[in-house]
């Protein structure tokens, strides 16, 4: 029977709704939930589509409102719906199959403003409105399968799509944005569940007694018509029992699926996430002793006392012998105090070091957390052998970064002693947190709310398998964006925003994490961004800092949907984004290089002009060079809009006029919101991008010398600094330029300090392939790679540069105007010395300074140098006194490097960083 919307409208609404808990379809569901919880299969098709997948092309503004982009308005437009997924939509036939239709009016009105700047992305089309619907029956509607039919006079089809529902979603279900007990929230007494799932057509809750056991219980979920939510309530103690969800549910092509699921909250899970445990992270059992009353060491006042090491978790103990075999990769290797892996930490942290980011601890969808492999590798310097057997293992093996989140609230199985017991896993990150402070150190966390593993009907989909096609970004025919690698979620959509949300708030407090940064930043509003600082500072009472990648691209670039967290739409909003201004012409190139460009492309650290390889030549100027100065004179500078300098030209200018590919270099208000580096876990490390670029001759100490130039540039520069694990003993991944899923062999530290693991098999092919002509020669190359005496002295140099930063607060100036008044460049302009950076800072009555003067001298040359500052004759300067020592890493430094004040004259080695001080 086909309803026929006009007079009859809302009972034909009431039936349709009615028709969801009283058919024989329905009752059907029901009689099938407990065998279904036990069934090996993740979905069911219940009911199967009888008409073929149609596009998404139309997008619901609000609970009313809707546009087919387009599509003119011309016709009658008809919006026919079925619960049982039975609507056929045939070009030049009449519909058949419906259960209903409602007759659409084309608006001739203005849309509100709010849904104009939300929907700025969809083009112009058809705008129609619903009318003399109630809410409660549009609701209902989202719960069976839609198809918006534009027909001729005859109510014969002309074109046929199904809608995108956020809009409406969102609308229709504003007060699920203040639901405070998504997920089970386990009580002495009872167990109360509630998952957001608003087109389901019904929800049944599985409860099992253990990880592996049959289903103990199923009963169905109540909808609350309000907010969207459906909720259970058990009786009796649950905590430490598993769960899951049956959730049946219209999947545009399949037709009525019974989603075997589990659940997006879970805080934790049983291996591999098969089951979702019951857990109350509140509760004394799941925190190590001393937990609760722990504190985080107060080392950062201000964003830019930061000092971050960025570190995997399996990277960091993996290969450490000195870490008992049963926690080597996993988070209790943490606890091992006296392990050579956390006597590094340790050494860090006395000299400075404030922060470990962790890259993500949460549950990830690909590595298996039981019986993963660990490959046998062998072969030569530049042999295939090694990556081919990684690559024949990659989907198996034990290692990849973790950029695949299935599940954002639980942390990862795999770091944990047992992966199946939920509870460990837990109390086991926990343990690891506590250990990290106890040596001095805060503990920051790598999160990616970006995008997931995979979204559909897929097996580790578990966001879309709920409510399908509202998580994610979609494009314009209703496919899944994956502009960031992979299935793009859309934090512009209000659950979405509010998952994001409720997670970083979760880790903060449960977790004790101290700061996030967040990957693929650019892909979120800035609103929301806001409105979570806010929210973790108003609950929680402390200041949680925010950093993360502002690109600008793919579908959301340059503001085409909403007001990115992007690097230019951020000013004051104190989040701070990595620079690429600083790095690229610190490295040289760019990202993207290939071949010869890898080669060829040198920048400041790595001989651009001043020493060039046999690529290079005389490609490379000395306009360049001066030019490529200024840039990093920019990020030293804390990438500050406003400030003032001399530029190559002998011009003064603000950074902001200076052109970074078509983009202000100078980005930001304040310095808080960069984040300065030359490496991280993307790209090459530095060590190996100085293998294609220096000159092949450069000697194995020089290449160690290069290294700590590099990483004196982000200690200097202002704003936040961060580094990638193992800069500082040299970190070579063999050449590989991303080693995401290259396993064990191209990620290892070697804390024992004998090797960097250069030269230890050619790079993946996928990824590198195209680079191999010029790997190859460089892994045969035996004076590039180092010897333990230069990572013994590269550690030890980058601990010195540690103590330098935190030594004085002139390097972790707090405001654009503090930057401006004491930060001044020496040596600038059209007759500077090309390869010095200098610049003094002025402590005079700044807390914290101890020195009335610094003065910083990088010499970058392959040959000493000297610069004249004629308004420094006469001052009182000497060198630091961790540079003076006798137990500074750098003797040259110490013996060489001097101020004659009578000439304002700095002389200092080759490849060297000189600090001057006044009292």
């Amino acid at each position: 029977m086909r309803w026929k919307f006009g007079v009859s409208s809302f009972s034909a609404i009431a039936l349709v709704v009615a028709s969801f808990s009283t058919t024989a379809f329905s009752e059907r569901l029901r009689d099938a939930a407990l065998s279904d919880c036990n069934s090996e299969a993740f979905a069911q098709t219940l009911s199967r589509q009888v008409g073929d997948r149609l596009d998404a092309r139309a997008i619901w503004f609000s609970a009313t409102t809707l546009r087919w982009p387009g599509v003119s308005g011309e016709g009658a437009f008809r919006l026919y719906f079925s619960n049982a997924a039975s609507v056929v939509a045939t070009v030049g036939k009449t519909v058949e199959g419906a259960e209903g239709d409602i007759p659409l009016k084309v608006r001739s009105t203005a849309l509100p403003a709010p849904l104009n700047e939300r929907f700025r992305h969809v083009d112009a089309g058809a705008t129609l409105d619903v009318p003399n619907v109630s809410r409660s029956q549009l609701a209902a509607l989202h719960r069976a399968q839609l198809v918006l039919v534009r027909e001729d006079g005859n109510r014969r089809v002309i074109a046929a799509t199904t809608l995108q529902s956020p809009g409406a979603l969102d609308d229709l279900y504003a007060e699920a944005a203040s639901l405070t007990a998504l997920g089970a929230t386990a009580q002495r007494k009872q167990t109360a569940f509630q998952v957001w799932a608003p087109t389901a057509q019904r929800v049944s809750l599985c409860v099992f007694d253990s990880p592996t056991s049959a289903a103990s219980a199923t009963l169905p979920m109540k909808f609350q018509a309000s907010n969207g939510a459906w909720s259970a309530k058990l009786r009796g103690q649950f905590e430490g029992k598993y769960y899951l969800y049956l959730v049946d549910v219209w999947v545009n092509g399949v037709g009525i699926v019974r989603n075997r699921v589990t659940d997006p909250y879970s805080v934790s899970l049983s291996a591999d996430s098969k089951r979702s445990a019951i857990i109350d992270l509140n509760d004394a059992k799941y925190a190590p002793h001393g937990w609760k009353n722990a504190a985080a060491p107060q080392r950062v006042k201000h964003p830019t006392d930061m000092t971050i090491y960025e570190l995997h978790v399996r990277d960091f103990s993996i290969n450490d012998a000195t870490v008992s075999a049963a926690n080597r990769g996993k988070y209790l290797a943490f606890t091992e105090q006296q392990s050579n892996g956390m006597r590094h930490l340790q050494a860090l942290s006395r000299a400075g070091m404030t922060d470990i980011h962790l890259l993500p601890v949460f549950d990830l969808a690909t590595v298996p957390e039981q019986g993963c492999v660990s490959p046998t590798i062998q072969g030569g310097a530049s042999s295939e052998a090694q990556q081919a057997a990684v690559i024949a293992t990659k989907d198996r093996d034990c290692y990849n970064w973790g950029y695949d989140p299935l599940h954002f609230n639980a942390p990862e199985g795999s770091f944990a002693s047992d992966a199946m017991n939920a509870a460990q896993r837990i109390i086991e990150l926990r343990r690891m947190v506590q250990s990290l402070n106890a040596i001095g150190l805060r503990v920051g966390m790598d999160v990616v709310y970006n995008h997931m593993s995979s979204s559909g009907q897929n097996e580790k989909s578990v966001l879309d398998r709920v409510v399908p096609g509202y998580y994610h970004r979609l494009n314009a025919d209703g496919k899944v964006e994956m502009s960031t690698c992979c299935d793009n979620t859309a934090t512009e959509h209000m659950m979405m925003e509010k998952l994001m949300s409720d997670s970083v708030l979760l880790w903060a407090k449960h977790y004790k994490m101290d700061s996030f940064r967040f990957d693929l930043m650019g892909h979120q509003p800035r609103a929301a961004m806001e409105r979570l600082q806010q929210r973790l500072k108003t609950e929680l009472g402390r200041d949680i800092q925010f950093i993360g990648e502002g690109w600008n691209f793919g579908e959301v670039e340059n503001g085409k949907r909403f007001k990115q967290a992007s690097q230019l739409s951020l000013n004051g909003s104190g989040i701070g984004t990595f620079t690429d201004r600083g790095r690229d012409a610190a490295r040289g190139g760019g990202y993207g290089d290939n071949a010869e460009a890898l080669v060829r492309n040198q920048g400041f650290l790595n001989g651009m002009h001043y020493d060039p390889n046999a690529l290079a030549g005389t490609s490379q100027s000395r306009e360049d060079l001066v030019r490529t100065a200024d840039m990093i004179r920019v990020g030293l500078a804390g990438s500050i809009r406003d400030y003032s300098m001399k530029n190559y030209r002998d011009q003064i200018v603000t950074l902001e006029t200076i052109d970074y590919n078509g983009a202000p270099a100078g980005y930001v208000t304040q310095p808080g919101e960069v984040v300065n580096y030359v490496e991280n876990h993307d790209n090459e490390t530095l060590f190996d991008l100085n293998a294609y670029k220096l000159p092949l001759n450069t000697t194995s100490e020089d290449r160690a010398r290069v290294q700590i130039l590099g990483a004196a540039l982000t200690a200097f520069s202002q704003g936040v600094a961060y580094f990638h694990a193992g800069i500082d003993v040299l970190r070579s991944k063999s050449m590989d330029r991303n080693s995401y899923d290259s396993g064990d062999w191209f990620n290892r530290l070697d804390w024992t300090y004998q090797d960097n693991y250069f030269a230890t098999g050619l790079p993946r092919k996928d990824d590198n392939g195209s680079n191999w002509a010029m790997i190859e020669p460089r892994l045969n190359t035996s004076t590039i790679k180092p010897s333990a005496k230069d990572i013994a002295w590269s550690r030890d140099a980058f601990r010195d540069l540690l103590r330098i930063r935190s030594s004085t607060s002139l390097f972790r100036l707090r405001s654009a105007a503090e930057i401006k008044q004491r930060l001044t460049f020496l040596n600038t302009g059209s007759q500077q010395v090309p390869t010095v950076v200098a610049a003094r800072l002025d402590g005079a009555n700044y807390p914290g300074a101890n020195f009335k003067a610094l003065v910083y001298v990088i010499n970058v040359d392959k040959v000493p140098q000297q610069i004249v500052v004629s308004d420094l004759k006469g001052a009182a300067l000497t060198l630091h006194p961790v540079l003076a020592s006798n137990e500074a890493s750098d003797q040259r430094i110490r013996t060489e490097a001097l101020f004659e004040p009578s000439a304002g004259v700095f002389k200092v080695p080759a490849r060297s960083v000189s600090v001057f001080v006044g009292r």
